[in-house]
């Protein structure tokens, strides 16, 4: 049972990163219908970022001197760099595009993924970094095989409170009441006063600071960081919003958590070679049985 308990924690708190990098993907296509590649790589812009703050503070192997405090400072950092980057990327990639044809949007957004992740290997060196560490790794429960440390116990509750206080904006505030809106029709939102463009640029931000705090905690969890490590988790992200059915916030939440569980279990009972075609194995299943995802409604579409 403890083992069965080991596999359940780390599935979970792989699948609240995963989780977290769904939310770009689904926020954007539940406005713009659009698939943004470029997420991704944003995801890999915050990690870096977070690690050129690090170093400016002299955080080290040995950790820092206010673990909390610098850990703060730097995912704060990372969210807002990431957050001026999609808006860079949706004022002059996407939004001159607005009324093209969705296969032009789509190269677009693949091409400036690949501009990314060649940009940063760069700027950014192609060897890989070791990501300064805020706190040593120590367990926290020990119980037999069962072992929780710090570091999945605070990955968990700073995934799980940005992921609640998104969900609080969506519905408690008139910018979230504005964004569901304008997802169900950009006309009658605008009609209505509502400043399409404001709210389109809101969700980019969100979403790409999102995938920046993503970034910090993964690196604080698996340490090694380089230009090309946002095209898996990205794409496993990508396959979570698909499962939960995109365009659906709570759908990208569970969607993710679900991968990162099926993923741990295929690891944990000895199929580790399968785990990273698992994702892309749900993707075809999904799109060929339930192409809406779990939560999503289908929609049909008028010819």
């Amino acid at each position: 049972m403890d083992v069965f308990l080991q596999h359940i924690i780390n599935g979970v708190a792989v699948g609240t990163i995963y989780s977290l990098i769904a939310l770009g993907y689904t926020m954007v296509y539940g406005i713009l219908s659009l698939v943004n590649f470029a997420h991704s790589d944003v995801f890999m812009i915050g990690a870096f970022s977070g690690y050129y703050v690090a170093r400016w503070l002299g955080i080290g192997v040995g950790g820092a001197d206010h673990p909390f405090g610098h850990l703060t400072l730097v995912m704060m950092t990372a969210m807002m760099v990431c957050a001026a980057l999609a808006l860079i990327i949706e004022r002059f990639a996407y939004r001159p595009l607005r009324n093209a044809p969705r296969l032009n949007v789509l190269i677009t957004a693949i091409g400036v993924s690949l501009f990314l992740e060649y940009a940063g290997q760069v700027l950014f060196g192609a060897d890989p970094k070791f990501f300064p560490q805020f706190f040593e790794t120590k367990p926290l429960i020990a119980s037999g095989a069962l072992h929780i440390t710090n570091v999945q116990c605070l990955t968990l509750a700073i995934s799980l409170s940005l992921m609640a206080a998104l969900h609080l904006f969506i519905h408690k505030t008139r910018t979230g009441t504005a964004m569901r809106a304008v997802s169900h029709s950009y006309t009658v939102s605008s009609l209505m006063g509502i400043s399409v463009n404001k709210i389109i640029v809101v969700t980019f931000l969100i979403g790409s600071a999102l995938a920046g705090a993503a970034g910090v905690l993964v690196s604080c969890a698996y340490p090694k960081i380089e230009p090309l490590m946002g095209v898996l988790p990205g794409l496993k992200a990508f396959v979570a919003a698909v499962l939960g059915g995109i365009g659906h916030i709570p759908g990208a939440m569970f969607g993710g958590i679900i991968i990162g569980l099926l993923e741990e279990m295929i690891v944990g009972y000895g199929y580790s070679s399968y785990r990273d075609g698992l994702a892309f194995a749900i993707l075809i299943l999904i799109l060929l049985y339930r192409p809406a995802g779990l939560f999503g409604n289908h929609i049909p579409e008028k010819v």
